[in-house]
């Protein structure tokens, strides 16, 4: 609803204005209703051998798009042929980073049905990352219907593999062409997607991770929580800066205690036990400086669901996580994420000195059984709501 039309509701004089008035004012969201086609024939050519599709490096035919300005709103949603976008280059996503996206998925099930996995967790962050980036708004579930369109269109393109799927790209970037901080007048928002084989071809390859508290992902009040582009540049510098080091990504450490946020581009979880031999699922909480990845949420409402173990959402620092690490009370520690899933962590690199972590060794009972439950959710072993089925 307009801020006209709540006005209009709020002062009870809708039944005086004329629908004339109203169809002049600007498009407050797309209809799925509305959308237009225009489809290629052309076949998808991938590969037998699924590990060869590297992530995010493979395209499909097509991809959704619809425009929105100020003054008229949202135009007509398209899915149409694959093509590089017309920005101009004063654009203000090019300059101030009026950018957002999101990752989700979807997979070829082994009863050949389509499955999206927790798209409503997706487009829920998506909207608030529109918010917060002062992006228009639009209707949740219109935005649904649509991606879902193009995923039934581009099923040919989904692998058929229980390690294999279809990754799904929403972006909105600001494109009013002027120099100046400000919000955007104009605006895309466009899907793509992408078939991707297993992130681990050969199993599960474990991962160590550098810790340097010189470096902060993000801070309170800031954007750490929220899709936006210019959270993930910057942290490329540092992730190169890791790979010298002989480490595969960065644990990223926050405030003189060093508490654990992230793990490169993923949510981490601890396996721990106390003294009684209790066993405790550790994540640290959103506070703002987290992202609410989907997968985390997952493995939380797993975790909690299954009742084994008990499952905190508590800030932890580095000075315990070796303080357990030393007492062998740490047993397992592992990422999450839509792209990997999960990820065997096997060392932390911390003050030019690394420390082991048991993952593989112990054989990651808990982290494995969290990613074979999701797999079934997945690709349909298991009827579950997180999977609604893709007409």
């Amino acid at each position: 609803m307009s801020l006209v039309q709540q006005l209009i509701k709020l002062n009870g004089v809708k039944s005086m204005v004329k629908p004339a008035f109203l169809s002049t004012m600007a498009r407050d969201t797309f209809k799925f209703e509305e959308l237009e086609l225009e489809l290629q024939k052309t076949k998808p050519n991938l590969p037998e051998d699924t590990s060869k599709i590297p992530f995010g490096s493979m395209f499909t035919n097509h991809m959704f798009s619809v425009e929105w300005d100020s003054k008229e709103g949202w135009g007509q949603p398209k899915i149409g042929p694959l093509k590089p976008l017309q920005i101009h280059p004063a654009a203000k996503c090019l300059h101030y980073s009026v950018e957002i996206f999101e990752g989700m998925k979807a997979y070829k099930g082994v009863d050949e049905k389509i499955r999206m996995f927790r798209p409503d967790l997706n487009l829920n962050r998506f909207y608030r990352s529109a918010v917060r980036s002062t992006l228009p708004t639009f209707d949740k579930q219109e935005l649904l219907k649509c991606i879902k369109q193009l995923v039934s269109l581009e099923k040919e393109w989904i692998p058929k593999s229980t390690s294999a799927s279809l990754y799904i790209r929403p972006t909105f970037i600001g494109t009013e062409p002027t120099l100046g901080v400000s919000t955007s007048n104009k605006a895309l928002l466009f899907v793509l997607t992408s078939p991707t084989g297993p992130y681990f071809p050969t199993g599960f390859k474990p991962v160590t991770l550098y810790a340097n508290p010189k470096y902060v992902r993000a801070f309170p009040g800031g954007v750490g929580n929220y899709k936006c582009g210019s959270n993930y540049g910057p942290t490329i510098y540092v992730n190169i800066e890791a790979n010298k080091k002989g480490c595969q990504q960065v644990l990223w450490l926050f405030e003189k205690e060093e508490y654990l946020t992230e793990a490169g581009t993923m949510n981490i979880f601890l396996v721990v036990k106390d003294q009684n031999g209790d066993v405790e699922l550790i994540t640290p909480p959103l506070n703002g400086t987290i992202l609410e990845g989907v997968t985390r949420q997952s493995i939380i409402d797993l975790g909690r669901q299954d009742g084994k173990i008990k499952v905190s959402e508590r800030e932890i620092n580095m000075k315990e996580t070796l303080d357990l690490l030393e007492k062998g009370q740490l047993l397992e520690a592992f990422g999450s994420g839509t792209a990997c899933v999960v990820c065997p962590i096997e060392a932390i690199l911390y003050k030019e000195k690394k420390y082991a972590i048991p993952t593989m060794s112990n054989g990651a009972p808990f982290m494995s059984k969290f990613a074979q439950k999701l797999n079934q959710i997945h690709y349909g072993l298991i009827n579950h709501e997180w999977a609604p089925i893709v007409d």
